[in-house]
């Protein structure tokens, strides 16, 4: 008995994505032109997933290599914050399984909010270990948005339960650390591990921008997580700084 549409559509639905191939085979001399859209648009799914699973091979090479090596444990590490003016500085340290692979990972900055925390979430229930540092705008202002940054990737480092062997850090070197470290220039989109932190520090920063402006409601903290937007800027203008902007980032206004 011949298949509905709608009954191939909704089997297709469940299909996990690498057995798509095989399961749309028996659809493709299916003359309606309905199944034929149908079979067209997984075959496109796969395709897509197959580029997908390329691009998690070539930005898990960094841990390749280190695994390859004997390496078991590697924590990558990024930062969410230094450029606000307001609100703290926040880095994370993330320790993947071996091979782990996360579908559409990235740079948070190139993902929407909504993809980032389905992410987060993700990242969440699969990492070995998960570290995160918070240094306030009051030690910014007193020690300098760096040494603020080194300090939060310091402290996420020594927030994981396991004790890595290898740190993979985006575009820096962090002083003071007695682990093997490798700084990677735009390492968010060049190694799984820094990604998965850039996307934990990014979502956890946004969320306790959120929270601050639920107190400190006239600067929109939630929309501009402290950046300096114009509606934020005429804000500080209009009302001066709040206990939690930087001081030593808004003395030209």
């Amino acid at each position: 008995m011949k298949l509905s549409v709608n009954e191939i559509k909704d089997f297709l639905k469940n299909v996990p994505v690498e057995n798509i191939p095989c399961e749309i085979e028996k659809f493709k001399c299916d003359e309606r032109k309905s199944i034929q859209k149908t079979v067209e648009r997984y075959e496109k799914k796969y395709n897509d997933f197959l580029r997908e699973m390329d691009r998690l091979e070539i930005i898990s090479a960094y841990e390749s290599k280190y695994y390859k090596n004997g390496v078991k444990f590697i924590a990558g590490i990024d930062e969410a914050g230094r450029g606000p003016l307001a609100g703290p500085v926040a880095a994370a340290a993330v320790i993947l399984p071996e091979n782990c692979r996360i579908y559409g990972i990235d740079d948070s900055k190139k993902l929407s909010p909504k993809k980032r925390k389905e992410l987060f979430d993700e990242i969440t229930n699969k990492a070995l270990a998960i570290g995160v540092g918070i240094v306030s705008n009051v030690v910014i202002d007193e020690i300098n948005i760096l040494q603020a940054t080194y300090e939060a990737m310091r402290v996420a480092v020594s927030k994981l339960e396991i004790v890595p062997e290898q740190l993979l850090v985006d575009a820096v070197t962090i002083p003071n650390i007695n682990i093997p470290q490798e700084g990677i220039i735009k390492g968010d989109s060049k190694s799984i591990s820094i990604a998965a932190a850039s996307i934990i520090a990014k979502v956890t920063r946004d969320n306790i921008m959120d929270e601050y402006s639920k107190v400190y409601k006239e600067y929109l903290f939630d929309k501009n997580k402290g950046y300096g937007t114009k509606e934020h800027i005429n804000a500080i203008k209009k009302e001066g700084l709040s206990p939690i902007h930087r001081k030593t980032f808004t003395v030209s206004l």
